[in-house]
């Protein structure tokens, strides 16, 4: 039984540490009737499709039982209650300093309270409106919004879209609240040193998408999701939630086999679209960082 596994086979099957798992079993006890969900996350966790997990012999559950739990232990991970608990961006100045603090520790870029970027989750053909979930990859697939912290837990995420009826999905704009790479700057120039450190930065956020991906096969795009855009949706936030336990805890990453997950989906453009009304933050802080490197040499 699987109680019985060694710590390190435990993790394997589970990516949850024994603690962490009867954790888990206690948070979802309120908004399930399933006394030993957490198997399930196996599901997630392998990505492997619900007649082999309806197989495994630490189940032993066919595949319609299973198709039911997974339903259900999909539900209580997206109550209001669990989602908060665990995906919070931060929203007093306390928690955004700790957050701004943590990218200027990193980095050395200021002012940061997250980094952001879309992956593709990949789905079925949905019955409904196909055309929005056809992305430009040629597959079927939801548009989810990520934005983590620097130490690569999501604060944000948000898979209810598809993959063309997002506005930003032919790149970032410049806002005064967004800062976006200088496209083609000079060598030795203010705004290459600016675009160094800010993709230094930012690819926290693509390393964050990984690290969940890896941890839970069954959002990587050759691991289709066979559900509905909405339930693929909730799959997808119950992932970040064990994301978050998992990255919390420092469970380790495993590895995938020289599979290279950033071809799963990085939706992002080399070149932003367009500068937008926040070009003149952006050139504040091109030069203070400019100001800032000379500074301290």
């Amino acid at each position: 039984m699987p109680w019985d596994m060694p710590d390190g086979e435990f993790i394997n099957n589970y990516r949850l540490s024994w603690p962490l798992f009867q954790q888990l079993v206690d948070e979802l006890a309120p908004f399930t009737a399933q006394r030993h969900h957490g198997w399930h996350w196996h599901f997630y966790a392998g990505g492997s499709y619900q007649r082999r997990v309806g197989k495994d012999f630490n189940l032993g559950l066919c595949q319609t039982a299973v198709h039911k739990c997974v339903a259900e232990v999909t539900d209580a991970p997206n109550n209001p209650a669990i989602l908060l608990r665990h995906i919070a961006f931060p929203n007093n100045r306390e928690d955004r300093m700790a957050v701004m603090r943590g990218f200027m520790d990193a980095f050395g870029f200021p002012g940061v309270v997250g980094c952001i970027d879309g992956t593709h989750i990949a789905i079925i053909r949905p019955h409904d409106y196909e055309e929005a979930y056809f992305n430009r990859k040629h597959y079927h697939s939801l548009n989810a919004m990520i934005i983590c912290d620097a130490d690569l837990n999501v604060l944000h995420v948000d898979a209810s879209y598809g993959a063309m009826t997002r506005m930003w999905d032919s790149g970032y704009a410049q806002r005064e609240w967004m800062m976006t790479r200088v496209a083609t700057p000079a060598p030795d120039s203010l705004e290459a040193h600016y675009t160094d450190l800010h993709c230094s930065t930012r690819n926290t956020v693509e390393r964050c998408i990984g690290v969940l991906k890896a941890m839970w096969r069954c959002l990587l795009a050759h691991r289709t999701l066979h559900y509905d855009p909405v339930k693929a949706g909730k799959i997808v936030n119950a992932c970040v939630v064990l994301h978050n336990m998992c990255n919390r805890a420092r469970i380790e990453v495993p590895t995938l086999n020289g599979y290279d997950v950033r071809r799963d989906g990085r939706r992002q453009p080399v070149q932003p679209v367009n500068v937008g009304d926040g070009a003149t933050s952006r050139r504040g802080l091109v030069e203070r960082l400019w100001r800032d490197r000379h500074r301290h040499r």
